[in-house]
């Protein structure tokens, strides 16, 4: 497997893994009654958090049918359940954390974590709603933990007519989707022409909700 070069935050130069309160975190209302919370540098050591991930877990390369084509899926995968181990305890802390802070909105906890490892700019999800489960018809919340370099995160209304929203995500940055985003709402991180290192997003989702 190709290895991809990371360039460390300017602002985040220690290799102690911790993660900082969440009391800082800001809330943005989007339309339709979605929202978007975002926090940025919840973790402190996201670089070497990155280091640790790509070395460690058991990345996988998938291919889906597109038209008449099968093709590359362009980024690698990683899954975990709810009885997984997660591949590093900062992120059952994560996990925990986040369910602790949202216990009265969501009312269930965070269950299971998707890894996304984005090499560089040519690596991208397209525009999506995580509505497998749940989220199709509920009201739900996905999180977001980013660590390595920055990449925009970009949604827009799923029936139009309303600005886009970026935002840049990496070096532990956090961004939780609630409301009825993943319903009323898609988003995506689009391939980038400028040079991009390499970033992973994990998604802490509850159960039921992909």
């Amino acid at each position: 497997m190709a290895t991809h070069h990371l360039q460390g935050s300017l602002f985040d130069q220690t290799d102690e893994i911790r993660l900082g309160p969440l009391d800082g975190i800001t809330r943005t209302p989007l339309a339709s009654g979605a929202w978007i919370d975002v926090l940025p540098g919840w973790l402190s050591g996201a670089d070497a958090l990155f280091e640790r991930l790509a070395a460690d877990v058991p990345w996988r390369a998938e291919r889906r049918a597109m038209y008449d084509h099968v093709v590359d899926v362009p980024r690698l995968l990683a899954f975990y359940g709810t009885d997984d181990p997660l591949p590093h305890p900062v992120l059952d802390e994560a996990r925990d954390a986040l369910s602790a802070h949202y216990a009265g909105e969501l009312g269930e906890p965070f269950r299971t974590a998707g890894l996304c490892h984005y090499r560089d700019g040519r690596d991208s999800v397209a525009w999506h709603g995580d509505r497998i489960g749940r989220g199709a018809r509920q009201d739900t919340m996905v999180a977001i933990l980013s660590v390595g370099a920055a990449r925009d995160l970009l949604l827009r209304p799923v029936r139009g007519g309303g600005a886009t929203v970026r935002r840049p995500l990496g070096h532990g940055d956090l961004i939780v989707m609630g409301g009825s985003c993943q319903r009323t709402w898609e988003h995506c991180v689009p391939k980038s022409t400028r040079a991009a290192g390499p970033r992973i997003s994990v998604q802490f989702r509850p159960y039921g909700v992909r």
